[in-house]
């Protein structure tokens, strides 16, 4: 980083052992969080920063401001921060530095890649000098070849989500979108499957209250879902209210980042993620080790020939139902939403969870089945139909009332008491079968939007 000049400005590693000093500081930023009203009148953000000197840990700086449009917005993870008068402090071991709004400045300059030497914020006092540059540009040379090594442990697969429980992800951006006035959802991914939910609905519900095929309050376009991976779980997430425009410009598409203290909900038995005040956006390098992790155990699952089942599905499928197609692969649901043409046959492993009509007597009408059932698997959920002749294999033919039940039960996973009865009112765990899906429109001029599915070739062999 070469020597710093005459108006202390400080490398990191200097500025920790110079507690209650004004100092100033230049450093690259590698992790935000999202600005906070204080218990008074004033806001504040958490910055921390790193330089050459300090690489690992990083420091951490504490910004006031009178409101949040005095704070730094920081347009990218890995841009350079300009810090004039700051005061390091330390409190429970640990130091950081305190950014004062009567004497303390900031500029914030583009990162690596950058030629500028002009702020793109600044505050108002801030006086630039000829000799930033030598800094500017020693920093962002450092910085082309920086990553943060941390322990695997500290950050959660997507797999390995528990609700209620706030965790820290390492994910690809994948989509974002607004669904309605500033109510944004971002799209995440790694590349694992998300445990199955149960689910916690009233099964008879299922006419007034379905549950959601999605956490999004408009299905997506078939644009956007091509865009999608077809394996592995795309995680929804949304922000609490408040939060959403200070945080949005940093989740840049295609490009992998690390969330600390992401919360996990259900939502009618899918996942659903919540970014809050308290949580933080970690630069994430292409190289890091944490994304190589993720990116070798996907390409793994794509080399192996069962690698598109659900990885909760393993070792084995349940074995209450059999199929017509034995000896192709199955795909996964974003395979079926995706597929090129209108009309085509799959081969899936999917959970039911949920079936209307609910009644095992209500299955069919004037002797003809028609049901409509909710697939999922951790890719996605559709509606799939089954109706007359591919309905009767299903059940083997027209039993009577109670198989049905029976049947019915033990697909949908209802609990059932010693005497045989189902208690509806439990929460329900669906196994893992395999079906045969086809796709069908059901208007010559919008095959797309009127694209449906329906099960055959697929009997359920529960007595």
């Amino acid at each position: 980083m070469g020597e710093r000049d005459d108006y202390k400005f400080l490398e990191i590693r200097d500025a920790i052992a110079s507690i209650n000093q004004k100092v100033s500081l230049i450093g690259v930023i590698i992790e935000c969080g999202f600005p906070k009203k204080t218990r008074g009148t004033d806001c504040f953000c958490i910055l921390k920063i790193v330089d050459e000197s300090y690489p690992k840990a990083g420091l951490s700086v504490n910004m006031f401001a009178e409101h949040f449009g005095m704070l730094p917005l920081v347009a990218s993870l890995g841009d350079i921060i300009h810090l004039s008068h700051v005061v390091m402090k330390t409190h429970g071991g640990e130091v950081y530095a305190i950014f004062n709004k009567k004497f303390s400045t900031y500029a914030l300059y583009n990162g690596k890649g950058s030629e500028s030497f002009l702020p793109y914020q600044n505050h108002p006092k801030f006086i630039r000098r000829d000799l930033d540059k030598k800094f500017i540009t020693g920093l962002r040379k450092w910085f082309v070849d920086f990553r943060i090594d941390e322990d695997s442990n500290n950050f959660s697969l997507v797999r390995e989500l528990k609700e209620t429980k706030a965790v820290d992800l390492a994910c690809k951006i994948i989509h974002v979108q607004e669904f309605g006035k500033d109510e944004w959802m971002a799209f995440l991914w790694d590349g694992t499957d998300t445990r199955p939910n149960s689910i916690p609905t009233r099964a008879e519900a299922e006419k007034d209250n379905p549950l959601p095929l999605h956490p999004e309050p408009l299905p997506l376009s078939r644009d956007i879902l091509g865009s999608f991976p077809v394996l592995g779980t795309v995680l929804r997430v949304v922000f609490d209210q408040g939060i959403k425009k200070h945080g949005l410009h940093l989740l840049n598409i295609g490009k992998w980042m690390k969330f600390v203290n992401v919360c996990c909900e259900d939502y009618g038995g899918l996942w659903l993620g919540r970014l809050t005040p308290s949580t933080k956006f970690r630069y994430t390098s292409d190289r890091d080790h944490l994304v190589s992790e993720r990116q070798r155990l996907y390409n793994t699952r794509l080399c192996m020939r069962y690698g598109r089942n659900p990885y909760w599905s393993f070792p084995w499928t349940s074995p209450i139902t059999e199929v017509d197609y034995k000896d192709v692969s199955s795909v996964t649901l974003m395979d079926v939403l995706t597929y090129p043409e209108v009309t085509a046959k799959f081969l899936c492993v999917v959970r039911v969870v949920a079936a209307y009509p609910w009644k095992a007597k209500d299955f069919c009408s004037r002797g003809i089945y028609r049901i409509r059932l909710t697939l999922e698997d951790p890719t996605a959920r559709i509606h799939a139909y089954l109706y007359g002749k591919d309905g009767e294999k299903f059940f083997g033919g027209l039993p009577t009332i109670d198989v049905l039940t029976r049947k019915r039960n033990a697909l949908l996973g209802v609990a059932t008491s010693d005497d045989g009865e189902g208690t509806e009112d439990a929460a329900r765990n669906p196994p893992w079968v395999q079906c045969c899906l086809k796709s069908y429109y059901l208007d010559k001029s919008d095959p797309w939007g009127s694209r449906h599915y329906q099960i055959f070739g697929t009997g359920l062999v529960v007595e």
